[in-house]
C-alpha cells in the first residue's frame, strides 16, 4: 500500500493579525478547538492518509502539544525563515518514512473538505501535481503608484489553495534545486522544474484565514461547515476546606491561595501544598467536563502529590480540557475565611490562574468573605473556597457525542 502523507506548514506569526494577546492564529479557537487541529483532523480522518507531519516555530511547542493532545502524528519538525523553507525542511525530514506523494496544506486552511483531498489524490493517479484552485471572479487591476495602470484578463485566471498534492520525489527534489529562489506556493516550484500541475476544483470555504475578518468569517461559518455541528454550555461545582497548623521553625511565613503566595502566621494542613482556590476550580473544572474529581486524578495515596505545587495539578487539569477540545468560559471563586485578607491578592490571583488556562483574566471572578466568626472558620481554624466554572463544549468531542 502507497504511503501518503500531509506535510501541513504552522509556522506563521500573523503579522496581519493582532487578535489572540500575542498567539500565532493557527492555535486560536473555532467552535472551541485550535485551528490547526480542525486541519490537521481533515487528514486524519482521511482513508488515504497515512500520516501527519507538522511544520511548526520552535517559539509555539507547548501551544502545538495542547492543540494536538490525544492525536496520533508524526514528531514535528521546526520550520526556518520563509515558507518554502519550511516545506523544504519538512519534506527533508520524511526522507527515511519514504511516501509516494505528498500533500502539502497550510495549517490556516481549517475547512477543507473530504471532496477536495478525494479529487486531488483521484488525480495523482494519472498526473504528477495536483491542487485544487477556484476561479477569479473579481475583475483584477494592475496598481502603481496608488493608481491603476491596466485591467487584467480574468478568463484565464485562477487562485490556487491547499492542499496540493505531489509525487513526493519529484516536490522535494525541486525544492532542493530552487532553495535560492523565491515561489508564493509549492506547485510554482514544479512549474520551473517543467513538471507540469493539473487543478481540482476547490471551494470558496476552503480560505485562508489571514485577516482579523477571515477570523470573524470562518467562526460564524463554521456552524455550517462541520456536519453535525452543534455545542453546549456547561457548568462545575467545586469546594475545597483546609485546616491551619503553626508554623514549624524551619518554615516560610507564607500560604498558597490561587497560585499566589501570601504571608500568614499559620500553615494550611494538607497532603499537597493545601490550595483551596486551586482544588476547589480543579473540582469545578472538571465538574464540567464530567470527568471525576481532583481525588480520582491526583489521589492522597500518592507519595508524587505530597506538599506538590497546586498549579501543577491545574495544568494536568487544563491538558485534559484540551484533550476534549473544551473551552472555558468564565470561573468564579468565592474564598470563605476569617484570615488571612484577601483583597490586595485578588489581581496576583487572576494573574496566575489566567497564565495556567490561557485565558483572559476579564473571565475570572475572585470574592472574598466570612463566616460573620462563626464556625470554625470563623474561629480561624482554616479556610474553604467555592468554586464555579462554565465551559462550552462542541461535537467534535466525545463529551457530546
Amino acid at each position: 500500500m502507497e504511503k501518503i502523507v500531509a506535510l501541513i506548514t504552522a509556522c506563521g506569526r500573523g503579522n496581519r493579525f493582532n487578535r489572540g494577546e500575542g498567539i500565532p492564529k493557527q492555535y486560536l479557537p473555532l467552535a472551541g478547538i485550535p485551528m490547526l487541529r480542525h486541519s490537521i483532523m481533515a487528514f486524519l480522518n482521511h482513508p488515504q492518509v497515512s500520516d501527519v507531519l507538522c511544520v511548526i516555530h520552535p517559539d509555539d511547542i507547548e501551544l502545538y502539544e495542547q492543540a494536538t493532545i490525544g492525536l496520533d502524528l508524526l514528531n514535528p519538525v521546526f520550520g526556518g525563515d520563509t515558507r518554502q523553507s519550511s516545506i523544504r525542511i519538512g519534506l527533508e525530514e520524511l526522507v527515511d518514512y519514504k511516501p509516494n506523494k505528498v500533500l502539502i496544506h497550510d495549517g490556516v486552511r481549517p475547512f477543507v473538505s473530504k471532496r477536495i483531498i478525494n479529487g486531488i489524490l483521484e488525480k495523482l493517479e494519472s498526473h504528477p501535481a495536483v491542487i485544487p484552485a477556484i476561479a477569479v471572479e473579481d475583475t483584477i487591476k494592475k496598481i502603481g503608484d496608488g493608481k491603476i495602470e491596466w485591467t487584467l484578463e480574468r478568463e484565464n485566471l485562477w487562485r490556487a489553495q491547499t492542499p496540493q498534492g505531489f509525487l513526493y520525489q519529484d516536490i522535494l527534489n525541486s525544492h532542493i534545486a530552487f532553495k535560492d529562489l523565491n515561489f508564493t506556493d509549492d506547485s510554482a516550484l514544479n512549474e520551473y522544474a517543467g513538471i507540469p500541475v493539473a487543478i481540482v476544483p476547490g471551494s470558496q470555504n476552503n480560505f485562508k484565514i489571514t485577516t482579523e475578518e477571515d477570523y470573524d468569517r470562518a467562526k460564524h461559518m463554521i456552524p455550517f461547515l462541520i456536519d453535525d455541528y452543534r455545542e453546549e454550555t456547561r457548568c462545575g461545582i467545586g469546594f475545597d476546606v483546609h485546616g491551619f497548623r503553626k508554623i514549624e521553625n524551619d518554615e516560610d511565613n507564607f500560604i498558597r491561595i490561587c497560585g499566589a503566595e501570601i504571608e500568614f502566621d499559620k500553615k494550611i494542613l494538607a497532603h499537597s501544598d493545601g490550595d483551596v482556590g486551586i482544588h476547589a476550580l480543579i473540582d469545578a473544572l472538571l465538574g464540567a467536563i464530567g470527568q471525576g474529581d481532583i481525588g480520582e486524578h491526583f489521589p492522597p495515596s500518592e507519595q508524587k502529590w505530597k506538599n506538590c505545587d497546586s498549579r501543577e495539578m491545574l495544568k494536568k487539569v487544563y491538558e485534559l480540557i484540551q484533550k476534549y477540545s473544551a473551552t472555558i468560559l468564565n470561573i468564579d471563586l468565592t474564598i470563605i475565611c476569617e484570615r488571612p485578607k484577601i483583597l490586595k491578592y485578588k489581581n496576583k490571583m487572576k494573574e496566575e490562574l489566567s497564565t495556567i488556562l490561557g485565558i483572559s483574566s476579564k473571565r475570572i471572578n475572585i470574592k472574598a468573605t466570612t463566616t460573620e466568626k462563626l464556625g470554625f472558620i470563623g474561629r480561624e481554624e482554616g479556610i474553604a473556597c467555592q468554586a464555579v466554572a462554565s465551559v462550552l463544549i462542541s461535537s467534535n468531542t466525545e463529551l457530546i457525542n
